[in-house]
């Protein structure tokens, strides 16, 4: 986790969350982007451009797979769990 936090910390970071559409309206980390888990094999190219990727889904499951394959393309990123977790570690790292 403490590589999680570090990368949020950094001031160009990217905040991905994997779930589908619906879930992401019903609330996400702010600033965050959705791309959903099976988007990302036809979205690849769009990983390239960003920095300190953090993913996040519902529970860390779908986050998971989605870290596991872009890091086996190329993609350095982190799997940040459940996107209340990402949220709570965002919301603290603004306060403090």
């Amino acid at each position: 986790m403490e590589k999680v936090i570090d990368a949020l910390r950094a001031d160009e970071k990217t905040i991905v969350d994997v779930r589908t559409p619906m879930e992401f309206m019903g609330g996400h980390v702010a600033g965050s982007i959705n791309i959903p888990l099976m988007e990302i094999p036809e979205r690849l190219a769009e990983f390239s451009s960003m920095k300190n990727i953090v993913l996040c889904c519902a529970s860390g499951n779908r986050s998971g797979q989605a870290t596991q394959f872009l890091m086996s393309n190329g993609i350095q990123c982190l799997n940040g769990g459940s996107w209340l977790t990402v949220n709570h570690l965002v919301s603290q790292l603004q306060n403090a």
